[in-house]
């Protein structure tokens, strides 16, 4: 009866509210940002006495889409790197850890894989050769490809920016291979890495200790800290 409870549906909203809910906060996050954004970026021309743009214009502008585009690679670079990290490495007594005696990608039995695909399993599970491995690692392989992207659109649009100061100073603009050696771009990537791998770190090991009753990030309150792999 509980398995037929947790598969019955019940209704678009609830059953995709984890994606919606965190899907319109980005929204609203995103509007709020280019509001911001805009309004500061016509306070900078404004003290250069330059002419100021409109919403629109600034929206198409190369310094909004490096803002957007820096942070959407570091969150990128921080799940593919989790998803692929985890399936090496172990933190004793945290649910972000597979069981200590799991490391690796496991066995086809325990994958439900090839020979060992049920009825309900996703049809590239049950085939054998390259599509049972491509889709075997099609969440990390598509992590790193948004990841790759959206660092080259940072790459792209950071070097217009960049180059749009470089005039506003009457100084040369630079090639994008010289602003990919540049401090400017290595510090905006840098700075956002360091941030995602913190937090990753620190949910690692604060979750062995620290609990959140419901969450499934969070092992059940009354679970002995040694507990690794357990989910609330």
């Amino acid at each position: 009866m509980s398995a037929e409870r947790e598969n019955r549906p019940g209704g678009f909203w609830r059953d995709n509210s984890l994606t919606l809910a965190f899907g319109g906060a980005f929204l609203l996050v995103l509007a709020g940002q280019a509001v911001a954004g805009h309004a500061g970026f016509n306070e900078d021309l404004a003290v250069d006495g330059l002419q100021q743009l409109t919403i629109g214009e600034y929206l198409m502008s190369s310094d909004f889409a490096v803002d957007v585009s820096e942070n959407w690679q570091s969150e990128f670079l921080q799940f593919f790197l989790y998803i692929f990290g985890t399936v090496w490495l172990l933190q004793r007594g945290s649910p972000e850890s597979k069981k200590l005696h799991k490391a690796g990608p496991e066995s086809d039995r325990e994958q439900h894989v090839g020979d060992h695909a049920t009825a309900d399993s996703p049809r590239w599970a049950g085939s054998k050769g390259w599509r049972q491995k491509l889709y075997s690692r099609s969440l990390g392989i598509v992590m790193a490809t948004l990841f790759f992207l959206s660092w080259l659109a940072q790459s792209i649009a950071g070097t217009a920016a960049y180059d749009e100061q470089q005039l506003r100073r009457l100084q040369a603009p630079i090639s994008w291979g010289a602003y990919l050696a540049s401090a400017d771009f290595w510090n905006r990537s840098l700075q956002n890495w360091q941030s995602e791998l913190l937090a990753v770190a620190a949910m690692a090991i604060l979750s062995v200790y620290l609990r959140q009753r419901g969450s499934p990030e969070s092992k059940p309150v009354g679970a002995p800290h040694t507990s690794t792999g357990v989910e609330g």
